[in-house]
């Protein structure tokens, strides 16, 4: 079986029947193991505000690594159960959320291929608020956007390289703006 190494972003900005929102997702992290699924390292606890502006509570997001022999498609479902477990149901796109679990990259895989990555993250804002793919997009075609995301993950894997923009985690998140970057604020 392939080893694979995926980097997860977890966020939550509503309390659940596990607690605060860090309590919530420290309880989703203690289910990985039992969906085999190996967490490696993990970056620091962020407090970021909503995405988009004003749409709810302040979350708490992080990023894990991940060691699997699932693949991309089983890990995806692994999260999705994981997230069911804590209590979450899908109602509204870009809605409020006790917990979330963002597949952001497994190795270099570019799923399903270049052109459709391509397609949904050139996606304008609109679009992407109104549309969601029917299939597992990798990398996640936002991430290179949102620096909620590319602080957590760059400083657990700073040189880990996009497969389709060839900028490593670090130059992401350096590329976007530093009024963005100041409203991330670590909690630990």
């Amino acid at each position: 079986m392939t080893q694979r190494y995926s980097h997860i972003a977890i966020g939550a900005n509503m309390n659940s029947a596990h607690g605060g929102r860090r309590a919530t997702l420290e309880a989703a992290l203690a289910l990985f193991s039992a969906e085999n699924m190996k967490i490696v390292a993990q970056s620091s606890w962020y407090e970021t505000p909503a995405f988009p502006a004003g749409n709810g509570p302040d979350y708490v997001n992080a990023v894990v690594a991940v060691e699997t022999t699932l693949a991309p498609a089983a890990q995806l479902a692994a999260l999705h159960r994981i997230e069911a477990e804590m209590g979450r149901a899908r109602l509204k796109r870009w809605g409020a959320r006790l917990c979330d679990l963002d597949m952001l990259a497994v190795d270099d895989a570019v799923l399903p291929d270049v052109a459709t990555w391509r397609r949904w993250a050139d996606l304008p804002l609109e679009a992407q608020m109104r549309l969601a793919p029917e299939q597992l997009i990798l990398p996640h075609p936002r991430l290179q956007d949102r620096a909620f995301v590319l602080v957590p993950f760059a400083e657990i894997a700073p040189d880990w390289q996009h497969p389709v923009l060839h900028k490593s985690a670090s130059a992401l998140r350096d590329a976007r703006p530093l009024a963005e970057i100041a409203q991330i604020r670590v909690i630990s």
